[in-house]
């Protein structure tokens, strides 16, 4: 947990901070939903479903397998993001903001024009990695209730909400704690600004 790389990681060395924080940024912006609805029905995801490049969109259009598919991919851009930069050596602040940056790639990516999905999977990727613990004892009823309920944000209500008391519980680092709280709002707000009211002016 935290920024030390674990056993027998591979460490890269000599690469500096804001460069390790742009390859999360590339990595997260990797847009797995769009391709696989150019593989499977030839079209432009965003246009389907709730217009969202994400694994959830991705099932309810694409079906349950290229949902699966684009779920773990998302998820892996995260984690990959965070084990990058613990691999090289980075402070706990800048694992922080290369996880943050994933997911703000996927949220924003540079390679469909800064308008992709909401960041769940590729949050819960990033926590996966930095806060591996309170992670797993949640996912165990989050995917029970995913499975019972077909729920996405049921499901993520409780993986997402009691993450920092759960954190707290097996005594995570605060720096963390503080962490497991702001990067779910990030996807809440994300969520806010797809699904607001567009106002439309009339002369």
């Amino acid at each position: 947990m935290g920024s030390s790389p674990s056993p027998g990681t591979v460490k890269v060395r000599h690469m500096p901070a804001w460069l390790i924080i742009s390859i999360g940024y590339l990595l997260g912006s990797i847009p797995s939903a769009y391709i696989a609805g150019q593989i499977v029905r030839g079209g432009d995801i965003r246009q389907m479903g709730d217009e969202n490049s994400g694994a959830a969109n991705a099932w309810h259009v694409l079906g349950p397998k290229a949902g699966f598919l684009v779920g773990i991919i998302d998820a892996g851009k995260g984690a990959l993001a965070v084990l990058i930069a613990q691999a090289s050596d980075m402070s706990a602040a800048v694992v922080m903001f290369t996880g943050a940056a994933a997911v703000i790639g996927h949220n924003w990516p540079v390679f469909l024009g800064f308008r992709g999905g909401r960041g769940v999977s590729t949050t819960i990727g990033v926590l996966a990695v930095t806060v591996t613990l309170p992670l797993l004892i949640l996912a165990v009823p989050a995917l029970a209730a995913l499975l019972i309920k077909r729920n996405v944000t049921l499901a993520c209500a409780i993986l997402f909400a009691p993450l920092s008391l759960v954190g707290w519980w097996v005594s995570t680092p605060g720096v963390f704690i503080v962490y497991s709280i702001a990067l779910p709002c990030l996807v809440g707000f994300t969520h806010f600004l797809r699904t607001r009211p567009r106002v439309v002016h009339v002369d």
